[in-house]
């Protein structure tokens, strides 16, 4: 039976992912007269920034803020944090997301531990074009052990990418051994808490970071430091380039300081002797193997980690394409994050086959050719699909592209809003920096100790995946407007020099 006009009018616009672009996103639906429905598969807003909430954004406040989110805030007696602090994304959810969460306008239309698990539409399959044309969406939605079924007028995914980071394998595959239960357990993720959480475990040991974009050069900055405190701590980098100088940047070219000193504090450390780089290091395998197997000629120094989580003595094997091997306790994998699309496959989307962001999108940010400096400002003419209502939006939007920046994704939002309302939904310019770097943090300076007012946990962010999780401070035409990730790790015509740490796709090539 197909719903009237007047029913589906009705419906709600269902956003997934309560994260800086899914909240702008209802922000902006409620300002045009449209009723959003916040979908969060996690327990609280912001959670995949919480898993990096020990890493400390370059891009201050006042860039970190959507508009129409701080005229929620405003009202309330919110009071915005000093414009040009950097906070960190602890900071950046108890100080921004929570409150925005719990205005009285959108503490009602936002559902947490509701995981979407598929979308379709109308009562037919994709196939079935005419039939589910002008018909709602439907959303099975897994909630307290059930699954429950859900119907919108137009749907907005912002769930960005967090969860399904790109393996260590070349060719875009798992290395082999990769998915081994006691090799996972070597595994630190992209951005492990060195200074915090972690540093008990990894104190003394040796860490392989693999990886060139910001979560590599972050969480190696953060080792260095930690190698301050314990000199047995041994710092390995791998990365697939011949050379590291895209990764060290343009220094002070970038036009965000804090950014632009990561990639020369990075230099520094590698010709010191204080890290060892691995060039041409393509992951083929990894094994864990015994002691006794060990020190093979060509090997590096391995440990024996003796970690209250595994209490093993092994060390993790990790062979390269063109034979090389190296042996270290633990392995932060930081190369980036990809879509997850399976929900979305009884939908008519159209996805560049590349980088799989909507294929509009596609040419203006592909990472062969453009940096975050470059973007152009896009909206929801460029983000449409075939399936009429359905727009990807915030890191999700950029599939495998790492330049996504928080300022792209609240403008995306906004356009989107004003299509559905049938209002102005054209693009407004952004006056973003030439840059490759697309998010990060300032780091703690190895030589410096552990920065002033950041506890011990500030460090760098790639683009951590998961709706614009990372940040990038690029100046914005509005002081409210934000730009931020991982990254998540964030374009325009003509490529632009690349300054500052060169991201790795976290979302995407990993360097």
């Amino acid at each position: 039976m197909k719903a009237s006009p007047a029913s589906i009018a009705e419906l709600p616009v269902v956003v997934i992912g309560a994260g800086p672009s899914g909240l702008a996103a209802a922000a902006h639906l409620l300002e045009q007269g449209l009723e959003p429905l916040v979908l969060e598969a996690e327990s609280q807003v912001g959670a995949s920034i919480r898993e990096w909430g020990h890493i400390k954004l370059f891009s201050p406040w006042r860039y970190n803020v959507d508009a129409a989110a701080a005229r929620l805030l405003d009202p309330t007696g919110w009071e915005s944090p000093r414009a040009t602090a950097l906070p960190t994304g602890a900071e950046l959810v108890h100080d921004y997301l929570e409150p925005l969460a719990n205005t009285p306008e959108l503490a009602g239309r936002i559902r947490t531990d509701h995981r979407v698990l598929a979308i379709s539409r109308g009562e037919r399959d994709k196939t079935h074009v005419q039939a589910r044309t002008g018909e709602p969406f439907v959303l099975r939605v897994a909630h307290a052990g059930e699954v429950l079924q859900l119907h919108a007028r137009a749907v907005i995914d912002a769930s960005g990418t967090w969860g399904t980071p790109n393996p260590l394998g070349a060719a875009g595959l798992p290395a082999l051994g990769e998915e081994r239960p006691e090799v996972a357990r070597r595994l630190l993720g992209s951005l492990p808490d060195v200074l915090g959480v972690d540093a008990d475990r990894l104190s003394g040991r040796h860490i392989l970071v693999v990886g060139a974009g910001h979560s590599a050069v972050n969480t190696l900055l953060n080792l260095a430091a930690l190698r301050r405190r314990d000199h047995a701590t041994t710092i390995s980098w791998a990365i697939r380039g011949e050379s590291a100088e895209r990764v060290y940047g343009g220094g002070d070219a970038d036009q965000l300081p804090a950014r632009g000193a990561l990639g020369q504090r990075l230099r520094r450390l590698v010709e010191e002797g204080e890290i060892t780089l691995h060039t041409g290091a393509e992951v083929h395998a990894l094994a864990v193997v015994e002691p006794s197997a060990a020190s093979q000629p060509g090997d590096s120094h391995s440990h024996a980690p003796q970690s209250d989580d595994d209490a093993v003595t092994a060390a993790l094997e990790v062979s390269f394409a063109d034979g090389r091997r190296t042996r270290a306790d633990y392995l932060a994998a930081a190369t980036g994050f990809r879509p997850q699309l399976q929900m979305l496959r009884e939908l008519r989307i159209e996805l560049d086959p590349a980088v799989e962001s909507p294929r509009r999108l596609a040419t203006l940010i592909d990472p062969e050719f453009h940096s975050c400096g470059t973007v152009q400002a896009h909206g929801a003419d460029v983000l449409a699909h075939p399936e009429e209502g359905f727009f990807l939006a915030g890191m999700k939007s950029y599939g495998r592209a790492p330049t996504f920046l928080l300022a792209t994704g609240y403008e995306q939002v906004r356009s989107i809003a004003a299509h559905l309302a049938g209002a102005d939904a054209a693009a407004r310019s952004l006056n973003l920096p030439e840059t490759g770097v697309c998010s990060g943090v300032s780091a703690p300076d190895p030589d410096a100790g552990v920065e002033a007012g950041s506890g011990a946990h500030a460090a760098g962010v790639d683009a951590p995946g998961a709706d614009g999780a990372q940040s990038c401070g690029a100046p914005a035409s509005d002081a409210a407007q934000s730009c931020s990730s991982f990254s998540p790790e964030p374009v325009g015509a003509g490529a632009a020099a690349r300054i500052g740490a060169s991201t790795g796709v976290l979302h995407g090539r990993a360097g």
